[in-house]
This record gives structure tokens, sequence and C-alpha cells, in this order.
């Protein structure tokens, strides 16, 4: 049986190549395309595709904010990020959503496809590049006797939160507090964190003992 695969691009020449790709390739089946998150988050839980190709920078909400909403109405779909983006905030915020992959868009067709079975039986595929920079990542894991930071439970609540790739509003509307407080909250975290960005906090978050 063929892997049912949803595709989420606004460029609709990449939209377009990617989709040829996929529909003259018979181990896989594409059930949907769709130009926004908006768009997606209404219509493709009804596609129950096995694997998203997803990218991140999207008009209105994000690709990394579409996987949080979609999420918990697709727990057993797999998503894989295709983006431009290889900075660690995007690398952490995607991988802190529930994306199973990262790529690249310079992707070769090939390695695309491998990918998508990668993923599909079981696999983290990822650009050699960004692979790399995880297992530095992990590399400077602090040990755990380093990491017992003082946070209040309600900072635990914003850092998990963020570590999802919730935006400050929509942290704010999760708590029922206001953005401004959410802001004082993060930097704060940051503070007992010692860390300067939001993929540092989410890297501390994901390796403590208390996650």
């Amino acid at each position: 049986m063929p892997i049912l695969v949803a595709l989420v691009e606004d460029d609709r020449e990449a939209r377009k190549i990617l989709t040829g790709w996929i529909q003259h390739t018979p181990e896989f089946e594409l059930v949907g395309e769709w130009g926004s998150g908006e768009a997606a988050i209404k219509e493709l839980a009804a596609k129950a595709p096995e694997v998203v190709l997803m990218d991140i920078n999207l008009p209105g909400i994000s690709g990394v904010e579409t996987i949080t909403k979609l999420k918990p109405l697709l727990p057993k779909t797999l998503f894989v990020m295709l983006t431009v983006y290889e900075d660690a905030d995007h690398i952490y915020s995607a991988l802190a959503a529930g994306a199973s992959g990262y790529l690249l868009k310079e992707t070769p067709r090939e390695d695309l496809f491998t990918a998508l079975k990668d993923v599909y039986g079981g696999g983290s595929p990822m650009t050699s590049n960004i692979a790399r920079k995880v297992v530095q990542s992990f590399q400077q894991k602090p040990r755990p006797e380093e990491m017992q930071f003082d946070l209040s439970p309600r900072e635990r609540e914003v850092l998990e939160l963020l570590a999802r790739g919730y935006l400050y509003k929509e942290i704010a509307d999760n708590l029922q507090i206001s953005t401004p407080t959410v802001n004082t909250y993060i930097r704060r975290i940051y503070e007992k964190l010692h860390v300067r960005s939001r993929s540092q906090a989410v890297a501390k978050y994901t390796y403590s003992p208390w996650h």
C-alpha cells in the first residue's frame, strides 16, 4: 500500500513541483495539498495522512503552530518539516512541536523520498547539517546537577508551552494571563536558566531531569 502523504506549502511553484514528484511515484499517494496553515487545520485531519510535509514560513500561522494544532487531531500522523531555515530556533521549535523530521528544501528528489519512507518506518530523517546541530546540542548537554533551577510552577507551565512552539499571545490565552505577563515570566526563565534565547531555554527544558 502506498504511503499517504499531505503537503502544506505556500509557494505555488514549489507545491506544484512537490505534488508532481509525489503523484508520479507509486510508493506514495498524495491525499491533499494546502497553501496555508489555516486551510490545513480546517481540512487536513479529514484526509488522515500518514506523513505530512510542512513548510515553516507560511502566511498567517507558521508551520510550527500548525503542527501544534494538528497533533491532537492526528496523533499517529508524522510531520516532516521542509524548509529553508536551518537555525537552532526553528529546529528546536519544530521538533518540540512534534515534528519527526527536518529537511531543507534543497533536498534532492530521491533523498526526499527516502526520508518519507524513513519517517514512516520509524526514523527521524534530517538533512546532514541539521542532524549535526542536533548532535552538537546533546554533546553540550549540561550535567543533571547543573540543572536544578528554581522555576516556579507557573514558569514551568510557560516554558512547557514555549517548548511546544506556542507564540507569546497563545501562551497568554492558554494560561489566561496577559502577554506582558508572559514576557515577564519568560525574562525570569531566561535569567534562571542562564540563557539568552528561546532555543537555549527549550534545549535545557528538553534535557532537564524535571521534564
